[in-house]
């Protein structure tokens, strides 16, 4: 799915893949793939290369959806990915935003 597909990318620094699975808008708003890694790189560090990833199921109209992702940094930080999708034309999900929400440091005991 769409964004497996898209941490897969960043994992490997692949700027031109992971840009390819954002919407048309989202890819208008960053302007070019570097640019778009670059952003990511710099303000959402926690996508580049998470310890830990898990998919929420995730809720769809059919025509906007809404995955819920729980990642763990390399720091041992837990954050909560809310990723915003649109069905395109041709029928695949293109990714239109991300929230990222702190959830702090995982303690194991």
């Amino acid at each position: 799915h769409v964004v497996e597909q898209q941490l897969q990318a960043l994992a490997v620094a692949d700027a031109n893949r992971a840009f390819a699975l954002a919407d048309p808008d989202l890819r208008t708003q960053f302007g070019n793939a570097q640019d778009f890694l670059a952003t990511l790189r710099e303000k959402y560090p926690m996508l580049m290369r998470p310890e830990s990833v898990l998919f929420l199921k995730p809720e769809t109209d059919g025509t906007i959806a809404m995955q819920k992702v729980r990642v763990t940094d390399v720091e041992g930080s837990s954050w909560s990915l809310t990723y915003l999708l649109n069905r395109q034309q041709d029928n695949q999900w293109r990714i239109s935003g991300c929230v990222v929400t702190p959830e702090g440091k995982q303690i194991l005991t």
